[in-house]
């Protein structure tokens, strides 16, 4: 019986996803010569035989992952070499049109794609039998979490700025309780849909939606949904933003151009929802502004794990039925366990590998690594959620309050963040 319930503990798909992940982190520090051939085409090795031949490494080295997992948790395999190789021609894809110029400049990442390619093949054509085996976007979003981990390394966020680190907060705890608050009590948004839209407001955008996503075991269309608004508003904030910095910052700091620097770079990093997005916004007023933009969303992509905590352990009890329900062990059984992984990576490779190795007379960073791996596993994701969903389900009318409390907890936040800006970068800082 003990024995029973100690597998029933730890010997599970989200603990074999966990330990999937560990593996890829391991390798990334001892054999990283060969992990940093791990990686997509982009434009500049699409005509190179090396791109290539790193392009066949990938896919035989993901397709092994999936395999294993399938073969431990005694799932068929069937199928899944010819379904996971149009996935992945999809994601490449997806990885090949983020690295052109036009969309760099313009924030388009890769997820974008991802499930824009899926999703004309599940509403134009169908989704046939045979793609379906290799279709598990949840395992390929927790594999990424994990991965995600390693790339937040706490020493480099403390040295980058304190101030960054405690306007995060500030604008986390606010914004994502007004966003959940305002989506369920004025919108009459379901609890899994606030709970993503404050999320990806608050923290840090589309890693912060599906790491909420995963946490609560939420709906992967309502997911999708989220994502689409998150692409859909940072573009145009991508520009509207430093135009408003550009007319109101100087009327405050008449006298004081680094600190309207300054603030225009916290109120950027801390508005704007996508990386990408807030480094290309940041760069259009200058480099104070853009290193300052860069900082302050660095600091709130190191609170995703935290809110991810908080936010599992809240669903965990919520989820019981009574009080006696509610003791450890239930606790335990519900607590996503990525989660975990995604703590213990980023606390290992902040304290052991926050930085590099020596790769053919380049410093490779540990943490680019894993990036790297995040990035692919994200993009296969959201390739399948878009298999998984259709047009009319996305933008029916029951979605119309979805997007009426995203846009008011984005204004609450750019007005919120704004303020604090002014507060710590404006004045405490200087």
């Amino acid at each position: 019986m003990k024995t029973r319930k100690l597998k029933a503990l730890f010997l599970n798909e989200e603990w074999l996803i966990v330990m999937l992940g560990f593996i890829i982190l391991a390798l990334i520090v001892i054999v990283p010569e060969f992990m940093v051939n791990i990686k997509m085409l982009n434009v500049k090795t699409l005509d190179t035989s090396i791109g290539w031949v790193n392009a066949v490494y990938t896919f035989v080295f993901l397709l092994l992952i999936i395999l294993i997992s399938a073969l431990a948790m005694k799932k068929p395999v069937k199928g899944i070499f010819l379904s996971f190789l149009v996935i992945f021609v999809l994601t490449m894809l997806a990885q090949l049109c983020a690295s052109i110029p036009f969309c760099k400049e313009y924030g388009l990442e890769s997820v974008l794609f991802a499930v824009l390619f899926g999703l004309i093949i599940s509403n134009v054509f169908g989704v046939p039998e045979w793609l379906r085996p290799a279709i598990q976007s949840e395992f390929y979003i927790k594999i990424g979490i994990v991965c995600l981990g390693a790339t937040v390394i706490f020493g480099e966020i403390m040295k980058s700025g304190a101030y960054g680190l405690a306007q995060a907060v500030l604008v986390v705890l606010v914004v994502w309780y007004f966003g959940f608050w305002i989506s369920r009590k004025v919108f009459k948004v379901d609890d899994q849909m606030a709970t993503m839209i404050a999320s990806s407001v608050s923290v840090c955008g589309v890693s912060a939606a599906i790491a909420t996503c995963g946490t609560i075991k939420g709906n992967q269309k309502k997911l999708s949904y989220v994502i689409s608004l998150v692409m859909v508003v940072a573009i145009p904030m991508l520009y509207i933003m430093p135009l408003l910095c550009n007319w109101l910052l100087p009327i405050i700091f008449p006298n004081n151009s680094v600190a309207a620097q300054q603030v225009a770079g916290a109120w950027i990093g801390g508005t704007i929802d996508t990386t990408a997005a807030v480094a290309a916004s940041g760069d259009i007023l200058g480099n104070i502004a853009g290193d300052t933009a860069v900082i302050v969303k660095a600091s709130q992509n190191v609170l995703i794990g935290v809110a991810a905590f908080f936010i599992s352990l809240y669903w965990s009890v919520r989820d019981t039925n009574s009080v006696m329900e509610t003791k450890g062990t239930v606790i335990w059984h519900r607590f996503p366990k990525f989660v975990i992984g995604m703590i213990v990576a980023s606390a290992v490779f902040s304290i052991w590998f926050s930085g590099g190795v020596e790769i053919d007379g380049d410093v490779v960073k540990y943490k680019a690594l894993a990036k790297n791996f995040q990035g692919i596993f994200f993009s296969i994701a959201f390739v399948c959620i878009g298999l998984e969903t259709r047009f009319k389900e996305i933008f029916s009318k029951e979605n119309n309050q979805s997007l009426k409390a995203f846009l008011s907890a984005q204004l609450f936040n750019v007005v919120f963040t704004l303020i604090i800006a002014i507060v710590i970068f404006g004045f405490i800082a200087n």
